[in-house]
């Protein structure tokens, strides 16, 4: 039995051959799975569960497709899509965990996250994280209408490409290192929790890390997105396998 995870999907109506592959990899591999983990960013954006979008529907639906067929799915909220709720949840059948979460998996522990909160040195982005996940200011976001909602959002996207594409012009080394994780902050991270692997998305940057954190030696494996084409990080009692789906 393998145990699957993917993150920084980023579903959206806009991509529908992205969800088409989503859906093919929910109706074959993912139903045979021990456990899926999903680790934020599954939708473009996230506006509120009461959003009635195709999009959303047909995911909702084949998480449940999946959930129903025995298999566990956990999510993890991303910075894409931190507003998805319990309503949400209940419909596609799948269990929210904290960021950061701890599970054993085949008789070891590992520490998941999205990601987004290990690039400390993005300032900018880390206060908008705050005050984005401060529940009053939730609560007043969704009480707007869902039309001024999906403005917001649509505003939000526009202004973070638009300072991405400052960032690369000024500076594309620096901007390389700002949007990454930051060694010390991950070092921290797996130094606090005491734990050897940590599996996150977020950075678009997959791949198998080793690292020195209190004097042990660990490892950080990055969750590709699929932006371009799919990708899965497959694990069993042998090892990890992170690989494209195409």
């Amino acid at each position: 039995m393998t145990t699957l995870f993917i993150s920084d999907l980023h579903l959206d109506a806009e991509r529908p051959a992205i969800t088409e592959l989503f859906g093919a990899f929910m109706h074959r591999e993912a139903r045979q799975a021990e456990a899926l983990y999903i680790l934020g960013d599954l939708f473009e954006a996230w506006v509120g569960d009461d959003d009635p979008s195709e999009t959303g529907a047909y995911v909702a639906d084949r998480i449940r497709e999946v959930a129903d067929a025995g298999v566990p799915v956990y999510f993890i909220r991303g910075n894409r899509d931190f507003l998805v709720g319990d309503a949400f949840a209940r419909r596609a059948g799948m269990r929210i965990l904290p960021d950061p979460a701890v599970i054993v998996l085949y008789g070891c522990p590992l520490l998941l996250m999205h990601g987004d909160l290990l690039c400390s040195d993005d300032t900018a982005y880390q206060a908008f994280r705050a005050q984005t996940r401060n529940p009053q200011w939730q609560q007043q976001f969704l009480a707007q209408p869902l039309a001024a909602r999906l403005a917001f959002a649509a505003q939000a996207r526009a202004a973070s490409l638009a300072r991405q594409q400052g960032m690369i012009r000024s500076d594309r080394a620096q901007f390389e290192t700002v949007t990454d994780v930051t060694p010390a902050t991950v070092e921290s991270t797996l130094a606090r929790y005491g734990i050897e692997t940590l599996i996150h998305g977020h950075t678009h940057r997959p791949a198998l890390h080793t690292l020195q954190a209190a004097g042990r030696e660990c490892r950080r494996i990055v969750l590709g997105d699929w932006y371009e084409q799919g990708s899965v990080l497959r694990a069993d009692a042998d090892g990890y396998r992170l690989q494209a789906l195409a």
